[in-house]
């Protein structure tokens, strides 16, 4: 395939030199092998580029790019360079991506230290000295609710921390939305096991205090609910393993009737109307 790359002038001596391309191609492959003749195109003026497959195994869908080019029409073609480069099949490393960017929630492990940035959008400075909080209240006239204390910490979690965690915490395992929650008749709120947090987050989220409960020390959206709510009712008396395992045994069965019929039949006479011999056979007699 020949086409033009570029606003450049065709130039036929350079899109036909396909043998010079291929033999630098051979040259410069170290056995990595050179297929079939791809295509040329027009890169600028007097310069063209000739494509070859590769045919190693370990490189398919890359293609040998041999750059030509002369300095006019009056001259013959020269090579410029020979590289490997991957066609529109190839198989590629995908995008860099830096370590700060590729680490997920969960990869970190004993020992592994997570440098938090400066700029982490998650975080606001944590006012604690007094000059700090006079210049803040100064700045805010509603400062009870846009500042928080740090109380020894620097950093403090932003509005936008917040609610990417709420936002977390709602879809997790442990909010409203999960299956054991549509599944319960009682919610945390109403629950004697439930720890209640203080701050803005304790409007919507407790911590479980049930041992039983599968969120024992996990935080919970308030309407929440499992099986192992403090309300819970008991049964009246308790149900047996096997009724759970076979509800039809738990039906009460009236023996009365079947217990007359034995009584009132007839005992069985045990002896045999005829004779029999020591091999207990019958005896004609």
């Amino acid at each position: 395939m020949i086409s033009a790359g570029s606003t450049a002038t065709i130039d036929e001596v350079l899109l036909q030199s396909v043998e010079l391309a291929r033999e630098a191609a051979e040259l410069e492959s170290g056995g990595l092998g050179v297929g079939d003749h791809v295509g040329a195109q027009m890169e600028g003026e007097h310069i063209a580029t000739q494509r070859f497959t590769c045919t190693n195994p370990g490189y398919v869908g890359w293609e040998w790019s041999v750059v030509v080019a002369r300095p006019d029409a009056g001259a013959d073609p020269t090579v410029c360079e020979v590289v490997l480069m991957p066609g529109a099949q190839a198989l590629i490393a995908p995008e860099w991506v830096p370590w700060s960017a590729r680490i997920q929630p969960g990869d970190l492990g004993v020992g592994d230290v997570l440098p938090t940035p400066a700029d982490d959008p998650r975080l606001v400075p944590g006012f604690t000295d007094v000059d700090a909080l006079e210049g803040l209240a100064s700045l805010a006239p509603l400062q009870p609710g846009t500042w928080e204390l740090g109380l020894g910490r620097a950093r403090v979690l932003s509005l936008q921390g917040r609610d990417e965690a709420v936002e977390r915490w709602l879809a997790a395992e442990t909010g409203p939305e999960s299956a054991m929650a549509r599944a319960a008749e009682l919610n945390c709120t109403t629950c004697g096991f439930l720890v209640t947090i203080g701050g803005p987050l304790g409007q919507a989220f407790g911590i479980c205090a049930n041992l039983m409960s599968p969120a024992d020390g996990a935080v919970v959206a308030l309407d929440f609910g499992c099986g192992a709510h403090s309300e819970v009712e008991a049964h009246d008396q308790p149900i047996s393993p096997e009724e759970v395992d076979h509800p039809e045994l738990a039906q009460e069965t009236d023996l009365s009737e079947s217990s007359e019929l034995v009584e009132s039949s007839e005992p069985i006479d045990s002896e045999p109307d005829e004779p029999l011999d020591e091999h207990h056979e019958l005896v004609e007699t």
